[in-house]
């Protein structure tokens, strides 16, 4: 089974035409950056775009992970809601950046709704292709990991900011 999906993905690359513009975009997402042409070649060939209405629903908090998400064009909201409060906001995200990568890692729900900012545009990358894509590619999977890892590590670093400034200003 996995050997038919690993040629399967790799015979949809192969044939892909992709325009220079749907590699540039696809080049601006942060996950994907200093990756090659060929590298965005085969990112695209496991890749969907799809459009959302402003206010549209992504998923929602406790939804059963899926896709990754790849923000083209507009922003998206990723909130919770807190009980007595209504929504909260946890960030606004525009283009170049990522979200639902938490999915691609662990088999978990959802831990927050994503919810069209704007109209946007996404790009849409499903868990299973995307890892045959890696298995297949190991310097295309390293050079990812490492956009990864520095994303995660920017937001753990956000959060800890969050924290001490809610700490110290009582905010708890």
């Amino acid at each position: 089974m996995y050997d038919e999906r690993a040629v399967n993905v790799a015979h949809s690359a192969v044939a892909m035409a992709t325009t220079s513009d749907d590699l540039d975009a696809l080049g601006r997402i942060r996950l994907f950056e200093g990756i090659g042409t060929e590298g965005l070649r085969l990112i695209a060939a496991v890749a969907r775009e799809q459009s959302y209405r402003a206010g549209q629903i992504v998923f929602r908090e406790g939804d059963i992970g899926g896709p990754l998400y790849l923000i083209r064009e507009g922003r998206v909201r990723i909130s919770r809601t807190v009980a007595g409060m209504g929504e909260e906001a946890l960030a606004i995200l525009g283009p170049g950046d990522a979200f639902g990568e938490m999915s691609l890692i662990e088999d978990v729900p959802r831990s927050a709704d994503a919810i069209a900012h704007e109209a946007c545009k996404l790009l849409v990358i499903e868990r299973d292709p995307f890892e045959d894509l890696l298995l297949l590619h190991k310097d295309l999977a390293y050079e990812i990991l490492w956009n990864f890892v520095r994303i995660l590590s920017a937001r753990l670093r956000e959060t800890n900011e969050k924290m001490t400034f809610l700490s110290v200003t009582g905010k708890f």
